[in-house]
C-alpha cells in the first residue's frame, strides 16, 4: 500500500503531461443500470486508456534511478505498450514491444506511430511476456514488468481524481488485466480513509484472478481469449493478487455477450467508444443490477482502443 503523499507526488508527473479526466453522471446509464452511476472516463486520455499514468511515472522514477540504460522493453495487448512507447520517447529512449501475433491492428499502429519496434510473438499476452523477458537478456534492455509499483502508483492517480471527486460512492467496478489499475483504486480508498467496496471485474473467458480470488492463491489457465483483450490474462501477478485479496470486496465474471452489450450500452447511452477491458466494469453493474439498486455506483471505463471492425460488427450484428 502507499502513503497518500506518495500517490499525490505520483500525480504531478503524470500532471505535466495531461490533465485529469472527467467522472460524469449519465442519466440513460442511471436509468439502464437502476442507481446513480459515475463514469471514470479514462478513454479520455491522451492514449484513450488509462495506461498512460503508469508508463509516465514509471519512465520518471527509472531515468532518476538509471539514467545510462540504452532503451526498456515490455509486452502488451497494447494499451501498456503505448504508454511506455510515449513515455520513452519523453525521455529520449527506444522502447521494443511485444505483442501475441493477431493482436489489434490499430493498437500496433499507435505503438509504432509513437516510436515503439513492434516484435510479435506468442499466441497470448502471458506467451509474449515471456519472450520480452527473453530479448530484455539478450539485448540488455530494461525489462518493464507487467505488475511494478511504480505503475501503480502512476495508474492510482485516476483514483485519486475520481474518490476526491465524489468520495461517497457505495462500490467502485474495476477491470483486472494485470492488476494495477484495482490496486491503485486500492490503495487510493484506503489513503483517503473511505469506506467504498472494490469490486474486480473479469472475462469468463479469462478468469484467472477470480479463480486465485476464490481459492486465495494464484490459479493460471490455460487460456484466456476474449473479445477484452485488456483483461486476457492466464497467470495471476502474487504480488498484485495479495493487494486483491486484503483490498477487494469481491470479484464479477462477466461473459462475452454481456461485455459486447455493455459496448453498445456505452455508445447508444453517452456515445463513447468503450473498448472490451472498458465496457466489462458496465457489464458486471448489469449483472448485478438487483444488488445495486439505489446505491451510488463508479464505474472505471478504462479504455476505448477497440478495433474500428470490430466494433463496428458488435454494434451492427450484436455478436
Amino acid at each position: 500500500m502507499f502513503e497518500l503523499a506518495e500517490i499525490e507526488s505520483a500525480a504531478r508527473i503524470v500532471y505535466r503531461f495531461m490533465l485529469p479526466t472527467p467522472q460524469i453522471r449519465w442519466p440513460l446509464l442511471c436509468r439502464r443500470a437502476g442507481c446513480e452511476v459515475w463514469v471514470k472516463h479514462e478513454n479520455h486520455t491522451p492514449i484513450g486508456a488509462f495506461k498512460v499514468r503508469g508508463g509516465l511515472v514509471y519512465l520518471d522514477r527509472l531515468r532518476q534511478e538509471r539514467p545510462q540504460i540504452p532503451g526498456v522493453i515490455s509486452a502488451t495487448r497494447g494499451n501498456h505498450g503505448q504508454s511506455v512507447a510515449l513515455a520513452a520517447g519523453r525521455h529520449g529512449l527506444k522502447a521494443t514491444i511485444v505483442v501475441p501475433r493477431g493482436n489489434s491492428r490499430e493498437k500496433n499502429r499507435a505503438m509504432e506511430a509513437l516510436g515503439a519496434e513492434l516484435v510479435e510473438h506468442g499466441e497470448d499476452f502471458d506467451e509474449a511476456y515471456a519472450y520480452a523477458k527473453k530479448l530484455a537478456e539478450e539485448r540488455s534492455l530494461h525489462m518493464i514488468l507487467a505488475f511494478h509499483p511504480w505503475l501503480v502508483l502512476g495508474v492510482a492517480s485516476y483514483s485519486l481524481e475520481f474518490l476526491r471527486a465524489i468520495p461517497d460512492l457505495d462500490t467502485v467496478y474495476v477491470p483486472i488485466g494485470q492488476g494495477s489499475g484495482i490496486c491503485g483504486m486500492i490503495s487510493v480508498r484506503d489513503a483517503l480513509g473511505l469506506k467504498t467496496n472494490i469490486v474486480g471485474v473479469v472475462a469468463a473467458a479469462a478468469p484467472a484472478y477470480a479463480l486465485s480470488f476464490a481459492q486465495r492463491r494464484a490459479v493460471p489457465t490455460d487460456s484466456a481469449v476474449t473479445v477484452a483483450d485488456g483483461v486476457a490474462c492466464r497467470i495471476p501477478d502474487p504480488a498484485a493478487l495479495e493487494m486483491i485479496l486484503e483490498g477487494a470486496e469481491r470479484i464479477v465474471t462477466v461473459s462475452e455477450e454481456e461485455i459486447k452489450e455493455a459496448m453498445r450500452h456505452y455508445f447508444t447511452d453517452t456515445h463513447n467508444v468503450a473498448e472490451g477491458a472498458g465496457a466489462a466494469p458496465l457489464a458486471a453493474l448489469l449483472k448485478e443490477r438487483d444488488r445495486m439498486a439505489g446505491r451510488k455506483v463508479g464505474l472505471v471505463l478504462s479504455g476505448g482502443n477497440v478495433d474500428r471492425e470490430v466494433f463496428a460488427r458488435i454494434l451492427s450484428t450484436g455478436s
